[in-house]
């Protein structure tokens, strides 16, 4: 590394109510893996967006290979040599790979050509990939690839990623790092932001932290343990979950051979899905995005219905009660959609609390709604989960995603439910928040809930669940003591491997 490639010069940006950019200055060096680490709501997202060209600063300056670098939009900052992965893939799925890669390109060749490039550079970065595939036929692994590809095509001097790890296997990561590190050799700077700091100490050169929109420090990220890190970045001792040993009591859920179709053309069927789960119990069930998550969660929320006796609580057949009939009886849901699933973009975060909290916190009477019942529960969330935000009064939308994760699955927590069934309960949340999270189902558990946590994150399913089982292709495996598994193992099962299971 020798001199910066972008330098920031106090980047400030406002809105209403808070400060997401506070005098924000770094360098990235060229060749440099720099992390950029913060709380959610530590203005890292606003800070990329200003970089990549959808956000304009307040105040402050940025260069760019020593020359001024003002992105007014995106194909601005991509014609001077940035490019960006998101968090959230940008894919048609009934298009093939050639055709998604062409229509994020400015003047993209024919497409014979285009797929002669997709094919060399996929090839030459160590991830395969065809062009003639359908992306709905992809998994979350190979769709990540498309968008890699599609910026790896433009020639980045600077390649920003967002939680790239996040739908992820572990031998995929091994893949991804491959990649990035080939990169970074041949002189491509990338801006990394990541929740998981384990791999921040193993890629990053550099690392960022950013609090309450300010840095606050700079530093190299293989020196310091994830637990320093996770330290510097919420500026206090963190809290480690800690699981208390108790013995599994009485089912209190069962699946019995459900088969689902998914209404979505390119969802996955569930294929005689069984498990039992009991009371103080917590069964992590693991998968890479897209065999079958939405699905198993709506055939157990009720979303979904299902033949009478495929679901049983405590003893009782419940296939046919929707959302609302499971709620009132203790069964409750946080889907992983935040917006437009779990929490209604433009309604305030009291009607949000209303909306799943009306019958068992009591919030409506004799046909009338209680909202001031209604604030006060939200109030309690927000307090209670630590969720920032100006009021209670704000939009669900308004919120960072982290800090919207945090009041959707406190909302649930505080309802006492028997049943809690959680998809991606800390996906792209701080440490400290994802810590938070997790003592709180483990503090639901110990009080004799029966706990499913669907998740894509090996760590936080070893760390809070009792049994383990993979979800693949719609098929779940049997159960397994977690104790029992290493992350290795897991893994291969969540690929598929019969061995493994």
């Amino acid at each position: 590394m020798t001199d910066s490639l972008l330098s920031l010069r106090g980047l400030t940006k406002a809105y209403p109510g808070v400060v997401a950019n506070d005098d924000v200055s770094f360098e990235i060096g060229h060749g440099e893996v720099h992390a950029l680490l913060g709380e959610n709501g530590a203005g890292k997202s606003t800070l990329v967006k200003m970089i990549y060209g959808l956000v304009k600063p307040d105040h402050g300056a940025m260069v760019l290979n020593g020359a001024e670098f003002t992105p007014s939009q995106p194909r601005v900052a991509r014609a001077a040599g940035v490019g960006m992965v998101f968090q959230h893939f940008s894919l048609f799925e009934a298009l093939n790979v050639a055709e998604n890669i062409s229509l994020g390109m400015e003047n993209p060749p024919n497409q014979r050509d285009l797929s002669d490039r997709i094919r060399d550079v996929s090839q030459t970065y160590g991830l395969p990939l065809d062009p003639e595939r359908r992306v709905g036929d992809l998994s979350a692994g190979e769709r990540q690839r498309v968008e890699i590809i599609r910026c790896l095509l433009q020639s980045p001097k600077l390649l920003i990623m967002d939680e790239p790890t996040s739908v992820l296997t572990p031998q995929e990561v091994e893949i991804l790092f491959g990649t990035l590190r080939k990169l970074r050799a041949e002189g491509t700077s990338i801006l990394y932001i990541s929740h998981k700091l384990e791999e921040i100490r193993n890629l990053c050169d550099t690392a960022t932290v950013l609090r309450l929109g300010k840095k606050v420090a700079t530093c190299d990220p293989r020196e310091k343990s994830a637990r320093e890190l996770a330290e510097m970045m919420v500026g206090a001792s963190l809290h480690i979950p800690e699981k208390a040993a108790a013995e599994a009591g009485e089912v209190v859920l069962e699946m019995r051979n459900v088969d689902l179709k998914s209404l979505s053309q390119f969802g996955t069927s569930l294929k005689s899905i069984s498990f039992q789960v009991h009371s103080g119990e917590v069964l992590g069930i693991g998968g890479v995005a897209g065999n079958g998550q939405d699905e198993l969660l709506s055939a157990l929320s009720g979303e979904a219905l299902t033949p009478d006796s495929a679901v049983m609580f405590e003893g009782k057949s419940i296939g046919q009660l929707g959302p609302n009939a499971r709620r009132s009886i203790s069964v409750l849901a946080a889907p992983e959609e935040r917006l437009g699933h779990a929490a209604a973009p433009d309604m305030s975060l009291i009607e949000n609390a209303l909306l799943t909290g009306r019958a068992r916190k009591g919030l409506d009477k004799n046909g009338f709604l209680r909202w001031g019942a209604a604030r006060r529960f939200a109030k309690d969330i927000i307090e209670k989960f630590d969720v920032r935000t100006p009021s209670s009064k704000n939009a669900a939308r308004s919120l960072s995603g982290g800090n919207l994760q945090k009041f959707v699955i406190g909302r649930e927590v505080l309802q006492d439910p028997r049943v809690l069934v959680v998809n991606q309960p800390t996906w792209g949340v701080d440490a400290a928040a994802a810590a938070a999270i997790r003592q709180a189902l483990l503090d639901l558990a110990a009080k004799g809930a029966a706990i499913i946590v669907i998740s894509q994150d090996l760590d936080e399913l070893m760390e809070i669940s009792d049994q383990f089982c993979a979800l693949n292709e719609g098929r779940l495996s049997k159960a397994r003591r977690t104790a029992d598994l290493n992350v290795e193992e897991i893994g291969l099962m969540m690929g598929g491997s019969s061995n493994a299971a």
